[in-house]
């Protein structure tokens, strides 16, 4: 059973959408045990990184997150679920994150001719041995919609990569831990067999 983790933090019916396109059964929930007892986890979430920490804290959520991680059960942060697995961001200076992996959120640099925020489709550089992204070749099209991008201190959990205004890690995979700052439910069928390779790990 795959668990969508519900706090209020939107698009969660899309996420939800995409998996019974590829076959699944998801539940939306904000239940620990529930969490706890799922298959693979799915934190997605947009708006903004204060608010949603403050939900997590509020729903009792943020030990069951760790627990779930260091269980060792699939997990996948989408677009403001990756920012929360960091420490901070920008967005909302003195608010704690998850901590989950090491690296910082920080405002996309304005830039003559690119509007912030950064909606809209961009290619990846995508490390060849990703394995959220097998079978999808370098340079695929994926889409965004985000103020704020991820440095990630380790280059090593980097996945994938994109530029603009500034470099922006697209997407992280630790052990267990997975995550995209784009959208692969709404990134058509890159993002599909994105949301599949991460179902059938």
């Amino acid at each position: 059973m795959i668990a969508i983790i519900d706090y209020d933090a939107g698009n969660l019916r899309s996420v939800e959408k995409a998996l019974i396109s590829l076959g699944e059964s998801p539940v939306i929930t904000r239940d620990g045990k529930t969490i706890l007892d799922a298959d693979k986890v799915i934190l997605p979430g947009v708006g903004s990184f204060g608010d949603a920490m403050g939900r997590l804290r509020q729903y009792g959520l943020v030990d069951v997150i760790h627990d779930t991680v260091e269980k060792g059960t699939p997990f996948l942060g989408i677009c403001l679920g990756l920012q929360l697995l960091f420490g901070s961001s920008e967005e909302s200076p003195g608010v704690e994150g998850l901590d989950i992996l090491p690296g910082r959120i920080l405002k996309i640099p304005d830039c003559p001719g690119l509007k912030i925020p950064h909606m809209g489709w961009n290619s990846l550089d995508i490390k060849p041995e990703a394995r959220l992204f097998k079978g999808i070749g370098n340079g695929a099209y994926v889409y965004f919609v985000h103020s704020y991008y991820l440095k990630a201190e380790d280059e090593a959990i980097v996945a994938a990569s994109t530029e603009y205004s500034t470099h922006i890690h697209a997407a992280v995979e630790r052990d267990n831990v997975f995550a995209c700052q784009f959208h692969p439910e709404k990134s058509s069928q890159v993002g599909l067999t994105i949301l599949k390779n991460f179902i059938e790990l």
